[in-house]
């Protein structure tokens, strides 16, 4: 029995989000659990996405990709450059919590510096949403590493920087694309500074590469095609899934226990920026 359009859509949307999610467990599970370094994952990562991604634009509209940019390439390379690097010292929760916080800050801080106006209610959320990052930051000890807080904070950034140029229009399957392709020789330069002492071992090479191809590619490639039956309000809603999934996918296959901190700390960031996301619904 076919699914209805709307049933469609939503199966693709849940897909995505497992997908995205799926992103922060097997950077964690590769670096925490065997022999591959941040540099390696990068590369591999960024290499298999874009593979996939050429073949997806070649086979769907004839051609290679031409689309994207050296600046969407360069925000993209740093975010998945940070994100490895920062997954060195984090649990795949905080991790995830950290970045989505810190991508949807940037954006709303774009949005604030280009004039938009909040509401009090939109205030407050943006204020709580903040509120709960810097918990995060906050010395104590069940504090996560600085270093590594700081580096998922650049990539969620520099994730947020990728997402604003990606609005400048075009095809965003043809964008991430020709994007993910200019990033590969960009990802080059952490080998070359921070060479591998050995070889990654294969599990690791396993999961990279299903991060890059399945995660990253297959994943954006589905969520641009769930985009399309939903409301932007819905889209932005659905993502405070995400760290939410990777904190249980952690939990059940690392081991990783959430503690007072990260939970209070989710509950700030995500509940900060519902309010901030439905106060925009309420205006339309």
């Amino acid at each position: 029995m076919p699914l209805s359009p709307r049933a469609h859509t939503l199966l693709l949307t849940w897909i995505a989000m497992l997908a995205f999610a799926g992103n922060s467990l097997l950077c964690r599970l590769a670096l925490a659990t065997t022999r591959i370094d941040a540099a390696s994952f990068t590369l591999l990562r960024l290499a298999s996405g874009a593979l996939v991604l050429a073949l997806l634009v070649r086979g769907r509209d004839r051609v290679w990709p031409k689309s994207g940019s050296w600046a969407g390439a360069g925000a993209l390379f740093v975010y998945a450059a940070a994100f490895s690097f920062a997954y060195r010292h984090l649990p795949t929760a905080t991790g995830a919590l950290c970045l989505f916080g810190a991508v949807q800050a940037s954006m709303i801080g774009y949005g604030l510096w280009q004039g938009e106006r909040l509401a009090a209610r939109q205030w407050l959320g943006f204020g709580c949403a903040l509120g709960g990052l810097l918990l995060l930051l906050l010395p104590g000890v069940s504090a996560p590493p600085l270093a590594g807080m700081l580096l998922m904070l650049l990539a969620g950034v520099a994730w947020g920087v990728y997402s604003l140029l990606g609005r400048r229009g075009g095809d965003p399957t043809q964008l991430t694309a020709g994007n993910f392709l200019r990033a590969v020789p960009l990802a080059l330069l952490p080998m070359l500074l921070w060479p591998p002492a050995q070889l990654p071992a294969w599990d690791g090479v396993a999961y990279a590469l299903a991060s890059g191809a399945l995660a990253s590619g297959i994943g954006y490639a589905i969520w641009y095609t769930a985009l399309r039956g939903l409301g932007a309000a819905t889209a932005a809603t659905v993502q405070l899934s995400v760290p939410l999934l990777a904190a249980v996918a952690g939990w059940l296959l690392l081991g990783e226990a959430l503690d007072w901190r990260t939970g209070l700390a989710a509950l700030a960031i995500l509940g900060g920026i519902a309010l901030v996301i439905a106060g925009r619904v309420g205006r339309v």
